[in-house]
């Protein structure tokens, strides 16, 4: 565990039920009156846009909307959120939806500013030339992005996610508000709060832990373990709802701070290369990369299961450890975890192999208590499908 921490967050953060009504006062508190808001056609369709935007009118602001963003945002879509930006006189950017909106809204911003293509600022390049200030609202609990330092965009041109981070990628403001989760269907639900479940895990197993980033991800692990079956079964559990979108921004705080490990390493390239939504990708393979690591932090993944309560504090590590595997893998089945190849994804070594190289590219997997080698990861692949 680090001894040293370099914590970034939003100067704002607004937590709690009703609190987007707010948007307007953070706006004028920040001296911004021209936001473009950076949103998808799914939440213009429910209502949730004609909310935010009516809140804002109701305080003088009339915004612009982007709704342009596709699911695991491209690079393409990010240039056709620039047009729009430079389309008018903004001065800020509202990114308004899950984690695919907040993310495009943070690569509008400083890509306004940073000259080249997306892909020139993949990690480990800092991104800290900051652009318009970027104000979140999440509408679902799991990314955490409205808290983090990092985003992902997907290459069209060479398959591939990238990891972006740095200052620039830090909103200015977060308004996190649980009332907009209810209309979450169940899939997504599950999958998002595995999401986060997955930040919190790894921010606390990561060679990058720090007593700061733990106290957020052992805060996070029994909100999710205790809510998440509730949400999934009643989308209007509000108790529920409002307890996992804390633990998504408490376990987005942890792993933006200490990075992410193994799970998300190989996470990203079966989202870019299947097309499987990032929170499903994590679920398949958190219980399997899990037993890959868990004798390498033994004490720390048995704190895990025994925070959750998966394990009492009278177990032994080792089988506290064999717990914790069990009780993931029991969380995807209830949780109706599908595998790839449930999906119509067939097995292919060569895509694996390439798979494998960019899991080890993006430099995750370094953070991991075990550290695989490229067959190491192919095996965790062809395991998980």
């Amino acid at each position: 565990m680090h001894n040293l921490a370099s914590i970034q967050s939003p100067r704002i953060i607004r937590i709690g039920g009703g609190v987007a009504s707010q948007t307007g006062e953070v706006l004028q508190q920040l001296g911004l009156t021209k936001p473009l808001i950076v949103t998808d056609t799914n939440l213009i369709n429910i209502g949730h846009v004609k909310t935010l935007t009516d809140i804002l009118k109701a305080d003088k602001i009339t915004p612009y909307i982007f709704d342009g963003v596709v699911e695991d945002p491209t690079d393409t879509c990010v240039n056709d959120g620039l047009k729009a930006l430079n389309a008018g006189n903004f001065d800020c950017i509202i990114g308004f939806g899950g984690g695919s909106p907040m993310d495009t809204a943070k690569a509008i911003s400083f890509m306004a500013v940073n000259e080249g293509h997306v892909r020139d600022y993949k990690a480990p390049t800092q991104i800290d030339k900051c652009g318009l200030p970027v104000i979140l609202i999440p509408t679902t609990g799991g990314t955490g992005s409205e808290l983090t330092r990092w985003c992902v965009i997907t290459d069209t041109k060479h398959p591939e996610k990238y990891n972006l981070s740095g200052l620039a990628c830090v909103a200015t403001a977060a308004l996190i508000d649980w009332t907009f989760t209810t209309t979450k269907p169940a899939r997504i639900t599950a999958d998002t709060a595995v999401d986060s479940l997955t930040h919190a895990i790894e921010a606390y197993v990561s060679k990058r832990a720090h007593s700061y980033t733990d106290a957020f991800a052992l805060s996070a692990m029994p909100l999710i373990a205790n809510n998440v079956r509730a949400a999934y079964a009643d989308p209007e559990d509000g108790p529920a709802r409002a307890a996992l979108m804390l633990a998504a921004s408490q376990a987005g705080m942890a792993f933006s701070n200490a990075s992410v490990a193994l799970v998300h390493g190989m996470s990203r390239p079966i989202g870019a290369h299947f097309h499987v939504a990032h929170g499903l990708s994590n679920a398949m393979l958190l219980p399997a990369i899990t037993a890959f690591s868990v004798n390498h932090a033994p004490s720390r993944y048995a704190q895990v299961a025994r925070v959750m309560k998966w394990a009492p504090d009278t177990d032994t590590d080792e089988t506290a450890c064999a717990k914790l595997v069990e009780g993931l893998t029991q969380l995807n089945a209830d949780l109706e975890v599908p595998t790839p190849r449930n999906l119509g994804h067939n097995k292919d070594d060569k895509m694996f192999a390439l798979m494998a190289a960019q899991a080890l590219a993006s430099g995750s997997p370094q953070n991991n208590p075990r550290v695989p080698t490229v067959d190491e990861i192919i095996q965790l692949y062809d395991e998980i499908w």
